[in-house]
């Protein structure tokens, strides 16, 4: 008889450096599982499946899911029992693994990889809390209330637009450069490899903390009348959405939440601009239309004449409406060019074709 081999203790949350956009996307994604989830993007090495693993562990009694590349669609929502069903005994229900990672995290890395039936199924559940199951008319639904951590290279190739807006918050990771930083890290997964109970216990302080704080911050979301916000949110909110040129609503929709749970987080009293301000980039970045992050400030309209005429006194004639017309054109061209003259190069004349033609058959 053999024995399975135990699970290696994952590395904790609160002993993570270097990542500070993954660490708060994280939290607030597990404060509100309704966000969507958190898509990360990054080369390899960057920590991605590590930070996913320590968050489940701040969650009491949370399962830690993987969802592997080659899963079919029944093995992620389950299957119903059709034969007991028309034998007409009680409907059996086979749990996947959405059932599986109710109350947890589920992780899939390589997310771009897999067939879009499956993302589709998978985002929908994260979204909602509720698994559905449907065949052949009949139907079954259960909690799935998760923190979706889904991971990408994105030289592996990117997801859908579509199913990218599905993801609540997005991270890109980049190689650490800065030298101090880089040694810091290998430091500590060197000592946490020699002795990973001894290093964990260092920081079981810390992750004590950070899941009380999540406990305390989950309770407050929960409260409908908890952190209110003002026309000024809202205002923020708008602008943002709109600079970016994010699609539909959801963007708003979203960094509303995410502003709520960071609020909640930092056990504040209310949801302000600045919250609103530090979600946003994790709220846009796949959202963001190409072009909107350098595009130039509008230009502000020349003061208007009082008296609506000219300098001389006469009203204005027409081509004088016409050089204001011009003038306004080119200050919404930005950075326009005026033209310049191309020289004209005489070239050798070219006899028709046709003429051609007829000339070689009198010749022939």
């Amino acid at each position: 008889m053999t024995t399975a081999a135990p699970m290696p203790v994952p590395f904790p949350f609160a002993a993570i450096a270097g990542q500070p956009l993954l660490r708060q996307a994280l939290l607030l994604a597990a404060v509100d599982p309704g966000l969507g989830g958190v898509l990360i993007e990054g080369p390899r090495g960057t920590a991605k499946t590590t930070a996913a693993r320590a968050l489940a562990e701040l969650l009491p009694g949370a399962p830690f899911v993987t969802l592997p590349l080659g899963a079919s669609l029944e093995s992620l929502v389950g299957t119903l029992d059709l034969g007991q069903a028309l034998a007409g005994h009680e409907l059996r229900f086979a749990p996947g693994l959405l059932a599986r990672a109710h109350g947890g995290v589920l992780y899939v890395d390589e997310i771009n990889l897999l067939p879009d039936a499956l993302i589709d199924s998978l985002l929908d559940a994260a979204a909602s809390g509720v698994n559905v199951v449907e065949r052949d008319g009949i139907s079954h639904r259960h909690a799935a209330r998760f923190v979706l951590v889904g991971t990408m290279n994105p030289e592996e190739g990117t997801l859908r637009p579509q199913l990218l807006d599905r993801f609540g918050l997005c991270v890109h990771l980049r190689n650490i450069e800065d030298a101090a930083e880089r040694q810091a890290i290998v430091r500590a997964r060197l000592a946490f490899d020699a002795d990973p109970q001894g290093f964990r216990a260092k920081h079981a302080q810390e992750e004590a903390e950070l899941a009380a704080a999540l406990v305390r911050a989950r309770a407050l979301v929960a409260d409908a009348g908890a952190l209110p916000y003002g026309d000024a949110v809202h205002e923020a909110v708008s602008a943002l959405c709109i600079a970016a040129g994010a699609d539909g609503l959801r963007a708003d929709l979203v960094m509303l939440r995410s502003a709520r749970a960071l609020a909640a987080w930092e056990g504040a009293a209310a949801i302000t601009e600045a919250h609103v301000q530090r979600v946003a980039e994790a709220v846009l970045l796949h959202r963001r239309k190409p072009g909107t992050e350098s595009a130039p400030p509008a230009a502000a309209p020349a003061p208007a004449n009082p008296s609506g005429n000219s300098s001389t006194g006469a009203p204005a004639s027409a081509n004088n409406a016409g050089d204001s017309n011009n003038d306004s054109n080119d200050a919404d061209d930005w950075g326009a060019m005026p033209p310049e003259p191309v020289g004209i190069e005489r070239v050798k004349p070219l006899r028709p074709l046709i003429a051609s033609q007829q000339a070689a058959a009198k010749k022939a």
